[in-house]
């Protein structure tokens, strides 16, 4: 769909219900976006849609009022226990959203419920909610829908009450994929009636979601909604209104940068991003030391049950800081977001677009900074997206050693420091444009000193590594305590339990080399010396004729031990008395018997000697010999 322009609601080809005009000025929208008025005439007409349109651009709306209109069109009036709409999200926060926007227009139809189906709550109090109340309208993420579906146990029959379903829709839908919920995704679809509007939405194309489009929808319409200007010639869109900037940092000035960036920006909202989980951790326990007089939150995936409350909290606030990691990158809608600050380079193109579009939305005004290492410069060239350089923040101080205090003082900290270094190395290693970020290219040192820690922590990629750069504390860093007193209590309950088992170690370590523990290890060695002998058998050099009066002679041998020939007939048909090739006469080999100038060696004899024979003949009788 090209060259489609905004206008006002009443300029769509359909017509809205008068409720739904109503809610829409009452909201403040006066005007639909081009994603709008390209999709909602096309969902309307029952059309699947497969929309792509910058982030910030209204998709929500796109198919919320969609939504609507097609249910309140149906003949048959949907009852308490139909489902007629299914809208899926890959976040807890995203489903939150749109159920909030839903919740306003509901407002005005009655006879509709919807209801939130996300993790981080009982499911069996989702259960109860559906069969008390039921509902029309249902948002979720995967993994909850998918539990729901299975809960026919518990008295909930979802796989029935989707049957009268008209309409699914699969928001951030290139995310769901990225996120590992194709399993999830095919499940929820097998329950879902073929004949049903399908619209998939998001702000960048996958190859993945392509092969979804081709699968889930019938004849889908297109929709790519760019904006104007130089960024429509982008592969990666971000809105035309966002102010894009990047700077330059040396590794241990970068964390210093960061906190002087947000003390003169403290009566703004900013969101900043790291790239992991613990770093979130480590870094927002840090800022909210730091950054006095100004309320800091974190949100992070593995966080359970705190999301939901932490960014309701959020969007209501007028000014703080939000740490984050990407669970915050996709559909989140912040009112009045003034900074979008990237401490840690995106793992991905796509995620940088993500990441800036949770500000400047909605024709609104924002900014976005991303903090680059000197040696990542050219990740701006990679990005192919209007970055200006920012001018060098001012005021920087050193703020690391009151971060190192902070360990020195709370085990808690000195923890989460190690474990945000670590995944923070992890992290880099997989990052999609691995000709910049190569962790080859990293100062240990230099960013162990960045991290403000007491010591080196101990994986992989340091292994055999020595870092004469870095001073470590002089402190034993296992007097540290916790301050969390019943933390401590355990910890030392651990220390003394280890304790306990390094005294018994060393009695058990000589056990274990002195004496074969198992059997298998014996079986083992025993097959090791077989194919040993087997090989040396193999690559001897001993002829045909040779090995054949080598058997001769054994057998003769037997004989002679069983009394069925006397000493005279074995000299006489053995030829006992020849000379053995490669030796000089009367000579006995060391070890083995001559032949072919080889040495060839036999296990030794149970019987005892036979004393009346010649020295070769003798010598023979030293070996076992295989029975006939």
């Amino acid at each position: 769909m090209e060259n489609v322009t905004e206008g006002k609601w009443e300029s769509l080809p359909v017509k809205l219900n008068d409720s739904i005009l109503k809610t829409l000025d009452e909201l403040g929208f006066t005007h639909m976006t081009p994603v709008q008025s390209a999709c909602i005439p096309l969902f309307m007409n029952n059309k699947d849609v497969a929309a792509e349109a910058v982030t910030g651009s209204g998709k929500t709306l796109a198919f919320v009022i969609p939504i609507l209109e097609i249910l309140l069109k149906r003949e048959d009036k949907l009852k308490k226990m139909q489902v007629g709409a299914l809208i899926v999200t890959p976040t807890r926060e995203l489903a939150l959203q749109i159920s909030e926007v839903m919740g306003r227009f509901i407002q005005s139809f009655p006879q509709f419920r919807q209801i939130l189906l996300i993790g981080g709550s009982n499911p069996i109090t989702d259960v109860e909610k559906f069969k008390s109340l039921g509902a029309n309208i249902v948002i979720g993420t995967p993994g909850r829908l998918e539990d729901m579906f299975r809960r026919k146990a518990d008295g909930l029959d979802l796989a029935s009450s989707v049957k009268t379903l008209d309409v699914l829709v699969l928001d951030e839908a290139d995310r769901l994929l990225d996120m590992g919920f194709e399993a999830s995704l095919n499940a929820i679809l097998e329950f879902l009636p073929k004949q049903r509007r399908t619209g998939l939405f998001s702000a960048t194309q996958t190859q993945e979601l392509e092969k979804l489009v081709r699968a889930g929808l019938r004849n889908p319409v297109r929709i790519a909604v760019k904006e104007k200007g130089a960024a429509a010639n982008s592969a990666q869109k971000t809105p035309t209104r966002l102010s894009n900037y990047y700077t330059i940092c040396r590794t241990e000035e970068k964390f210093n940068t960061l906190v002087a960036f947000l003390r003169q920006h403290k009566h703004e909202k900013q969101l900043v991003f790291f790239s992991t989980c613990a770093c979130v951790e480590y870094y927002g326990q840090a800022l909210e030391a730091l950054v006095k007089n100004v309320t800091v939150l974190c949100i992070h995936g593995k966080m359970k049950h705190k999301r939901n409350k932490i960014f309701s909290e959020f969007r209501e606030l007028k000014s703080g800081i939000l740490v984050c990691t990407d669970v915050m990158a996709r559909g989140i809608d912040i009112p009045e977001m003034n900074w979008v600050l990237q401490y840690d380079p995106p793992s991905s193109a796509s995620a940088f677009v993500h990441r800036c579009g949770r500000t400047a939305r909605i024709g609104n005004q924002g900014s976005a900074l991303v903090f680059l290492l000197p040696m990542e410069e050219s990740y701006v060239n990679f990005l192919s997206i209007n970055q200006k350089r920012m001018s060098p923040v001012k005021d920087v101080v050193d703020v690391l050693p009151k971060v190192k205090a902070l360990s020195l003082r709370d085990r808690a900290v000195f923890e989460k420091g190690m474990r945000a270094f670590v995944s923070y190395v992890q992290g880099y290693a997989k990052h999609e444009c691995s000709l910049i970020f190569r962790v080859k290219d990293l100062d240990f040192a230099a960013l162990a000193r960045g991290f403000a820690l007491l010591r080196m922590p101990r994986m992989p990629e340091l292994r055999d590594k020595t870092f004469p750069e870095f001073v470590e504390t002089t402190i034993d860093t296992n007097s540290i305590r916790f301050k969390d007193k019943n933390r401590e209590r355990q910890r030392q309950k651990g220390l003394a339990e280890l304790k306990e088992k390094a005294a018994l170690a060393p009695e058990k370590k000589n056990f274990i080399k002195n004496k074969s523990w198992s059997k298998q290890k014996t079986k083992k060695d025993r097959r090791k010396k077989t194919a040993a002998k087997r090989k040396l058998d193999e690559g001897s050099d001993v002829d045909d004729e040779d090995m054949r009066e080598l058997l001769s002679d054994t057998r003769l041998l037997k004989k002679l031990k069983k009394g069925k020939i006397s000493e005279e007939d074995f000299e006489k048909r053995g030829d006992g008395g020849r000379e053995v090739p490669g030796q000089s006469e009367g000579a006995v080999p060391s070890g083995g018997l001559g032949y072919g100038g080889r040495d060839v060696r036999l296990p030794p004899c149970r019987q005892p000697p036979i004393q009346t024979m010649n020295p070769v003949s003798t010598s023979r009788d030293l070996f076992k010999w295989p029975r006939a």
